[in-house]
């Protein structure tokens, strides 16, 4: 069972690296059957080219727009073109007067209006809330139960604004469906609809809109003050509304503090998507209104930016539109592959002479590395439009040495272990139990930096962090799917478990004396701040292979040496 045991696990490591790479193949081959993808990796406006469309912004009644302003749209924008699935776009202000889109590719229809339309910010009263978690069949109403409305609403709170068609589509709809979808619904005014808040995972039969967003005056975040004037320690975001929406804001919040369960809350819409919907505590007359929750200093300030900026009423004048070329080419490009062709030689080529034929496994494991981050950016091309872009080949170049290093970690234990007297298979398992804390801990590491780069960088930045994360992703499966059942399987092969001088692993060429000589002889111990320990363990089991007869010869020359050094003494 002993020796079975690697073997087994070997084999079975390397059938589960088969199968997830053929069910990768599989998927790429069907997308490419149905027109879906390519064999080849979409790439990002550097390299491939795109389009250019300057944006001059049109704010209603014709007054300027502030920088405030102005870059709160950039944001909204961003939010919406990274919402469509476009990848790699780039969106910067040019004169503080006018947004510049530059993105891959040629922008279909849908994205073009995405783009130019105003952000769309309403308050809304809620009529009805549900779980979006739950199936459309735990929701399902009997025919019998469902709404019949008797007379005509009386308010935007009112219960017979829900007539069966309505109730059905609200049990049916799917939120995440609906929040992936590129496009904003332009829900009637006047009439209620269905939208969903993505971090309480509810969704809602809204009212007809109760005040625009136009309305908002103000909006700022800050620290609660209690009726003493005490700080209490809680993160509210405070509204304040101009003239018609503090009245507006009366009449609704008199009738809301009123009601009981979903009905006493007020949703803020942004885009089709509930933003916050916070109950209705008290009646508010002076427009000055406070939201309170869970909030962190950086949720309450995002909130207070939406709604203070999330409101503008400003639309997107399409000035230019035009077709540009790479800004680097595929000259740049190609050098790009070339400058990681090479340290790939190079690392094949320090591979071979360290650790001679042994460096094979090494290469074969970047082949292997290789293979899965290019399946996984050609799906990740087609399932998400990512984009591959310079600097993201770039993040590929240098997780080529980060890989390496893996590997080398690994192989320099199992060489520490053959040092230490141990056979080959023993070297591997004991030096892999040491080397994998160390490459989990390594690629750990790099992982965090690659997600804290990604969150906090802009641009083409977050291309380098992306590929610098999922190639440390593709570096685990392989080290712990490839290399080390490799390994395993070669340790029990004639070539490397003796110790062939070609093969890396020759105890005699890394500097290691047999702990046992024969004839009772054994390697003398000589203790050192770091290897003692293990010395004086790998002697004691040494002594516990010897022959009974080995045994008795090295208690003759004990005896022998001890008489001698008595005679000395006396001498």
């Amino acid at each position: 069972m002993t020796k079975t045991g690697p073997i087994r696990h070997a084999r079975r490591a390397l059938l589960w690296l088969g199968v997830i790479i053929i069910a990768l193949s599989a998927v790429l081959v069907s997308g490419i059957a149905t027109n879906h993808a390519t064999f080849a990796p979409k790439l990002a406006l550097d390299l491939e080219g795109g389009t250019q469309m300057i944006l001059s912004p049109k704010v209603q009644g014709g007054a300027a727009i502030n920088q405030d302003q102005l870059d709160q749209a950039v944001k909204i924008i961003r939010q919406r073109v990274d919402g469509s699935g476009v990848s790699e776009a780039e969106i910067t202000t040019q004169s503080g007067r006018n947004v510049v889109v530059s993105m891959p590719g040629v922008p279909d229809e849908k994205t073009r209006e995405l783009i130019q339309a105003s952000a769309n910010m309403e308050f809304r009263p809620v009529i009805q809330a549900g779980s979006w978690d739950a199936t459309p069949k735990d929701q399902r109403t009997k025919a019998a139960d469902l709404p019949k409305p008797t007379k005509k609403p009386a308010n935007g709170s009112d219960t017979n604004w829900i007539d069966a068609d309505l109730q059905k589509r609200f049990e049916a709809y799917d939120c995440t469906a609906e929040l992936a979808k590129s496009d904003i619904e332009s829900a009637d005014p006047d009439k209620p609809t269905i939208s969903c808040d993505p971090d309480q995972h509810v969704k809602y039969i809204l009212g007809p809109v109760a005040i625009p967003g136009t309305d908002i005056a103000n909006a700022t975040s800050g620290m609660q003050t209690s009726q003493q004037g005490f700080n209490t320690g809680k993160w509210v975001v405070n509204l304040e509304f101009n003239g018609p929406g503090t009245t507006k804001f009366r009449e609704v919040t008199e009738r809301l503090v009123k009601m009981q369960g979903s009905q006493n809350q007020f949703a803020i819409v942004l885009d089709g998507k509930v933003l916050s919907a916070p109950t209705t505590n008290a009646l508010i007359a002076d427009g000055k209104a406070e939201i309170s929750g869970n909030f962190t200093e950086e949720s309450a300030k995002a909130l207070a930016e939406k709604l203070k900026y999330g409101a503008l009423p400003i639309s997107f004048e399409i000035q230019s539109d035009q077709q540009i070329s790479a800004t680097l080419g595929s000259d740049q490009l190609r050098m790009g592959l070339i400058a990681g062709l090479i340290g790939l030689a190079l690392v094949a080529l320090y591979s071979f002479f360290q650790y001679r034929l042994l460096g094979f496994v090494t290469i074969f494991s970047l082949v292997v590395a290789g293979l899965l981050t290019y399946l996984a950016i050609v799906l990740l091309g087609w399932a998400q439009n990512y984009r591959l872009s310079l600097a993201g080949i770039a993040g590929i170049i240098v997780s080529i040495g980060l890989t390496a290093d893996s590997f080398i970690v690994y192989f320099e234990r199992i060489r520490d272990e053959l040092r230490d007297g141990r056979s080959l298979p023993s070297a591997v398992e004991t030096g892999w139990k040491r080397a994998k804390q160390t490459i989990i801990a390594s690629k750990a590491v790099n992982m965090l930096a690659a997600v804290v780069l990604y969150i906090v960088a802009v641009g083409n930045v977050k291309g380098f962090a992306f590929t610098l994360g999922l190639t440390a992703i593709a570096d685990l499966i392989v080290v712990f799917l490839f290399t080390h059942p490799t390994l395993q399987l070669l340790a029990k092969t004639r070539f490397f478990g003796e110790g062939h001088r070609l093969s890396g692993l020759d105890p005699s060429l890394l500097g290691a004396e047999p702990l046992y000589k024969g004839a009772g002889r054994l390697r003398e111990y000589r203790p050192t701040p770091e290897s003692g320990k293990r010395n004086a363990g790998a002697s004691k089991e040494a002594a516990r292979r010897q022959t009974i007869a080995e045994r008795r010869q090295a208690a003759r020359s004990g005896a022998d040496q001890s008489s001698a050094t008595k005679e000395n003494d006396n001498a």
